[in-house]
């Protein structure tokens, strides 16, 4: 009996996560592989639940929407800041600048600026968006027994 993918079990595997336009956000394919435990919290729970049953060799395309990967854009996490809060550096769309916020540091991208306030949307770069999760299992080793 081949073994399957389930929560417990040690899996090393190929990934890439690509957007529907083509783009690649993150692959493996050209490097090493990538080992995790299933449930260990490595990988979200809307990417690990489409591994659940595959077998060792086995090469699969899912995708995966918002809700289940980085969330939907939430038009609340985009924030005007006083513009006096920014050095009078160069401020661009697109830019990526860190906030401290009660739990730490919280990215934030300049989505439009005007003259005393800047938009800052709080939201992840891929919320809103289907992610197309490849993967190539590479070996599954059982659950270890402490």
């Amino acid at each position: 009996m081949k073994l399957e993918v389930e929560l417990g079990t040690k899996v090393t595997l190929h990934f890439a996560l690509v957007l529907e336009d083509g783009d690649i956000i993150d692959s493996n394919f050209e490097t090493a592989p990538a080992t995790f435990t299933v449930g260990d919290g490595n990988l979200l729970p809307g990417f690990e639940s489409t591994l659940m049953g595959l077998v060792n060799g086995d090469e699969r395309e899912f995708t995966i929407p918002p809700e289940d990967a980085f969330g939907q854009h939430n038009p609340q996490n985009v924030q005007r800041v006083d513009r006096s809060n920014f050095d009078q550096q160069e401020l661009e769309i697109g830019a990526m600048f860190s906030f401290q916020n009660g739990d730490g540091e919280l990215p934030g991208v300049i989505v439009e600026f005007e003259d005393d306030e800047i938009l800052i949307d709080f939201n992840h770069p891929l919320a809103g968006k289907n992610i197309i999760f490849q993967v190539k299992i590479m070996n599954i080793a059982p659950q270890s027994l402490h």
